[in-house]
């Protein structure tokens, strides 16, 4: 199986996709076989009737960075979790935002994931009367919303709604 991952002579970064909800199981793994890996994780607390529970959950869902050796690679899908692992081009950028990621989850402060959306990216909103509507984002930094196309009279329609709404189309 170890032919889903790329060939390389020297230990490389993956992003690597687990199975639905098998991002511990698959930390441990690579913990047992001595790989360095990173799964962030954040507190969640849930509320059972008066009682309140907080237990710890993936930061990012069904992911988990790992550096993988090339004479070990087959390792990682000894156990069936791992769904793909996704080559890491450019290791000091991806090593940079990794430790700004371990710093933000050891700070104690609320994290939550937010769409990284940039200029003229197609989009499509998600819920509420406009749910299915799909234009471009006009400005990301300084949002005012976005921008509903209507090409036939060459204009466009800006829309005021959060980034929050806004699904990025591929």
């Amino acid at each position: 199986m170890g032919q889903h991952l790329p060939d390389f002579t020297e230990p490389r970064w993956f992003v690597c996709h687990t199975k639905p909800r098998c991002e511990k199981k698959f930390a441990d793994l690579l913990a047992r076989e001595k790989f360095a890996h990173y799964l962030a994780l954040i507190d969640s607390v849930r509320r059972y009737g008066t009682q309140k529970k907080v237990f710890t959950k993936p930061l990012f869902a069904g992911y988990v960075f790992a550096q993988i050796v090339p004479e070990k690679k087959t390792r990682v899908y000894q156990q069936d979790l791992l769904v793909r692992a996704l080559l890491v081009e450019n290791e000091a950028v991806f090593l940079r935002q990794l430790e700004d990621v371990k710093a933000v989850c050891a700070s104690g402060y609320e994290a939550a994931l937010h769409p990284l959306i940039k200029k003229g990216t197609r989009v499509r909103v998600s819920g509420g009367p406009l749910n299915g509507l799909e234009g471009y984002v006009d400005d990301p930094v300084n949002p005012k919303g976005i921008v509903v196309s209507v090409d036939v009279l060459q204009q466009g329609l800006l829309v005021r709604l959060p980034l929050e709404s806004l699904q990025p189309l591929p």
